[in-house]
């Protein structure tokens, strides 16, 4: 299966039925979680999602009539969501024991600590979405929902059968999601195993010499970033209602910051799709992006190249094109080792962007030696039973 997400070009009638539908679904995820927190408090067996939804119509439809306005399945799949919170919460929490605590600040003060990744209350206006389910059918650049009719999107849209459909919001604007049947292509390789080093001042540098700036958009936009920031603080005003102007602001923000995300999306997207199509083996680090991050001199510029993003899309698109990913081990010293003859240095600062190899006398950029060491281990490598990521051998 393969996911699209297009965006709507919804009318003012439309836009409102959206929101209604969002907060709907809100507002049911919400309640939820404020029984599921009662249950849970209380030492007792949490609801699951269909007693949720017996108990939400008994009680809380019979008291909130808008709730007939919207579709049903709304409300419906945000407890689904909500009991696959508490799943993946239970999960984590028994491998460290119960022992992980997040700390809620308001303001810069501490005022309440729970347990990390909890299930906590949903907030107006943040990561707006609701489902849909049903007849759906698409024509052209328009999509037919329930509750909704035809919604004109920014798009074409394929002509397959759709069962259920995602809608949500970013920057005020609204986006429908859904899934099509998708099969492999076994695409021709013009090039055999490639060993993929990603860095700061470069993206990503290849084995084969092929260099990948950084293009660094919230480097770019950090300035006008900060100039709108400025202006939202200038017109909030404590213990008052957010003024017209105020929310306007926001939204000027929020669509930055959407730009940003996606100038760093699509670099990505383009790049991770070159490799899978024109690679039969890429050879990367799994590298500790949480960790990293806590060097607050590089954090800035490390999430910047959204490492994470990138090996999370050529897992996946690896599997479309019919290429290989092997994950070399973060302890492997690959900027330490010569590539020539494999002495490994014992100090190699971050400043020096040239290796030098006192035992061979060989000089070669820092990243491009990296890439071919991360090479060189794709031999050692053993794959896994999916068979399309590999892990490479443990290094000591």
């Amino acid at each position: 299966m393969k996911s699209i997400k297009v965006r709507l070009e919804l009318n003012n009638q439309q836009a409102t039925m959206a929101a209604k539908h969002a907060g709907c679904a809100r507002h049911a995820y919400n309640w939820g979680v404020a029984v599921c927190q009662k249950a849970f408090e209380a030492k007792e067996k949490l609801p699951s999602a269909i007693d949720l939804h017996k108990k939400l119509v008994a009680e809380v439809k019979t008291a909130h009539p808008w709730y007939y306005e919207s579709s049903k399945c709304a409300p419906q799949q945000a407890l689904r969501n909500l009991q696959t919170s508490y799943t993946n919460f239970h999960r984590k929490q028994k491998k460290s024991g119960y022992k992980l605590v997040k700390k809620l600040k308001r303001n810069g003060v501490v005022f309440k600590t729970v347990l990390e990744g909890l299930p906590q209350f949903k907030k107006r206006g943040v990561n707006d979405s609701f489902y849909l389910e049903g007849s759906i059918c698409t024509d052209a650049n328009k999509i037919k929902v329930p509750r909704f009719g035809w919604l004109k999107c920014s798009e074409e849209l394929p002509a397959v059968e759709i069962k259920n459909v995602v809608i949500s919001r970013t920057a005020n604007e609204w986006f429908v999601s859904f899934k099509v049947p998708y099969e492999p292509k076994n695409t021709n390789k013009t090039r055999g195993i490639v060993g993929v080093d990603l860095g700061i001042k470069t993206l990503a540098t290849l084995s084969d010499g092929v260099i990948f700036d950084s293009i660094k958009p919230y480097k770019k936009y950090k300035r006008k970033l900060k100039l709108l920031q400025r202006r939202v603080s200038k017109k909030f005003v404590k213990d008052k209602p957010a003024s017209k102007n105020y929310k306007k602001a926001q939204q000027k923000v929020a669509k930055l910051h959407q730009r940003i995300a996606n100038v760093r999306k699509d670099y990505t997207h383009k790049l991770t799709s070159y490799l899978a199509k024109n690679h039969s083996e890429i050879v990367i680090e799994t590298l500790n992006v949480k960790g990293m991050s806590k060097n607050h001199c590089l954090a800035s510029a490390i999430l910047d190249g959204g490492f994470f993003e990138f090996t999370r899309q050529l897992e996946y698109k690896s599997g479309w094109y019919g290429s290989t990913v092997t994950k070399v081990s973060r302890f492997y010293p690959s900027s330490k080792t010569c590539s020539q003859c494999n002495h490994k240095k014992q100090v190699l600062k971050l400043s020096e962007r040239v290796f030098h190899c006192e035992q061979c006398n060989c000089s070669i950029d820092r990243d491009l030696n990296a890439s071919l060491n991360l090479k060189s281990m794709a031999v050692s490598a053993t794959v896994t039973a999916c068979g399309e990521v590999k892990q490479a051998e443990h290094y000591v």
